[in-house]
């Protein structure tokens, strides 16, 4: 296998992550309008997805991040509220957690004026190998890991999995440490406050020899799933070793309606507003600087909804839905097969699943608890979408035409406000922008 650093998707590691900016997509036909592009999570650099899916206690937890560097460098350290058995983890597919991160990305729509004086018509749309231990410690093993039990060692796909429980932080700390992983500073408290919540340790390392068998050259988001009354997701672990700020994506899946979080202010991102046309050329560049504003004014302490949808369909749709296997892959386990809805759409039913799309900036000193979660019956749906508006440019010598063309200055001076409002950027900048795009406005 080649040991040369390569990219590598895996679960959320204690490791910084890097990501690079998407290109983004060609337009496609949706609805009255045309897609144009999404902003997706790899916009974002140290990002990390979470699938979570929750019905009643019973909570799957998918992980999955830009992982860069060599395989066997690999590890991953998750607090679990209960024992894990084998039969609850497993891995999934990377491209399913790709086709939901671009189902539910904020959008960039285009839309053509009419001809000012045509009618107006209405439209309706429709097991680890432990690393060699100093002989010190190899003599005085109990001590070392005292409070350390190892509950459960499995081999999962290309991944080695333990269950541990501790009693102690340093014995955690020692027993991690021996055996590959690597622990940063300032894990040590982080870890005992979890064990302090009787938490157990959910620890994966890649097996090269595993993974060479079986002929792949990524790694796998792993999930695990249990019944918990905690609906929770550990994020201090990840912020001990951090030299900055992290993004944050989860992608919740649920039976009822929205998903938010119970002890950060949850706020839903600026949507349905009508930016300059230039925009469908800087789209990642507008949406890098619009969350990164809202995160400001909220003085990053806030969970933002970026989309929530009922999955049975989509307006416009940023990709193509989500089949009920992949639903299931993910942990909506509720839903059965597409024959299973076919049966029940029939019968006058659906797919009766809800997403929430939520985007956390997060550093220790900002999110200091870890993130708690509630499930509301709320099914408003809610999307990241901006509006790209062209002007008629053909001949038009109605006396509507008149009142139409003195409408667009207007129209064009609250673009460029809208703009600089949502990312704060200078009027000026934008002014000159629109100006070298074709589309003019005044002066600010």
């Amino acid at each position: 296998m080649n040991q040369a650093k390569q990219r590598l998707k895996a679960g959320v590691a204690l490791a910084a992550i890097t990501a690079q900016l998407m290109a983004l997509a060609s337009p496609a036909v949706a609805f009255c309008g045309f897609y144009v592009a999404k902003a997706d999570s790899k916009l974002f650099n140290k990002s990390s997805k979470v699938v979570l899916t929750r019905d009643g206690n019973t909570t799957a937890i998918t992980m999955a991040s830009d992982y860069e560097g060599e395989s066997k460098e690999f590890a991953l350290v998750i607090p679990v509220p209960t024992f894990i058995e084998r039969k609850q983890i497993g891995v999934v597919e990377m491209k399913t957690i790709d086709h939901l991160d671009a189902f539910t990305a904020p959008r960039l729509v285009e839309y053509h004026d009419p001809d000012p004086c045509a009618p107006m018509v209405a439209f309706r749309g429709g097991p680890v190998a432990a690393a060699g231990l100093p002989e010190t410690a190899a003599l005085d093993r109990s001590q070392r890991y005292r409070g350390v039990t190892v509950e459960a060692n499995y081999d999962v796909a290309e991944y080695d999995v333990s269950i541990l429980s501790a009693r102690e932080s340093d014995g955690l700390v020692n027993w991690l440490t021996d055996n590959g992983y690597k622990i940063p500073s300032g894990a040590e408290a982080v870890l005992a406050s979890y064990i302090k919540q009787n938490m157990r340790f959910f620890v994966a390392k890649v097996n090269l020899d595993r993974m060479q068998l079986l002929g792949n050259n990524y790694l796998r988001p792993l999930q695990v799933r249990y019944e918990t009354a905690k609906f929770m997701l550990p994020l201090r672990l990840g912020t001990v070793n951090a030299n900055g700020p992290q993004d944050l994506i989860v992608y919740a899946l649920s039976r009822d309606g929205r998903i938010e979080a119970t002890n950060y202010r949850t706020v839903k991102l600026p949507s349905n507003v009508e930016v300059p046309l230039y925009v469908k050329d800087e789209f990642g560049k507008f949406y890098q600087a619009l969350f990164e504003e809202a995160v400001r004014r909220e003085s990053m302490r806030a969970v933002f909804v970026e989309y929530a949808w009922d999955m049975g369909w989509c307006d416009p749709c940023a990709a193509d839905p989500m089949t009920n296997k992949e639903l299931v892959e993910l942990g909506a386990r509720w839903i059965g097969s597409d024959e299973d809805v076919a049966f029940r759409t029939r019968r006058g039913g659906g797919q009766n699943a809800y997403v929430t799309r939520l985007h956390v900036r997060y550093d220790a000193q900002s999110f200091p608890e870890d993130l708690v979660f509630m499930e509301t019956r709320d099914r408003e749906n809610f999307q990241g979408r901006y509006i790209l508006r062209h002007p008629w440019t053909k001949a038009a010598t109605c006396p509507a035409a008149e009142n139409y063309r003195a409408a667009l200055a207007t129209r064009s001076k609250e673009q460029a406000a809208t703009l600089a409002r949502l990312t704060g950027w200078s009027p000026q900048a934008i002014s000159d922008r629109m100006q070298q795009s074709g589309q003019s406005v005044p002066n600010p």
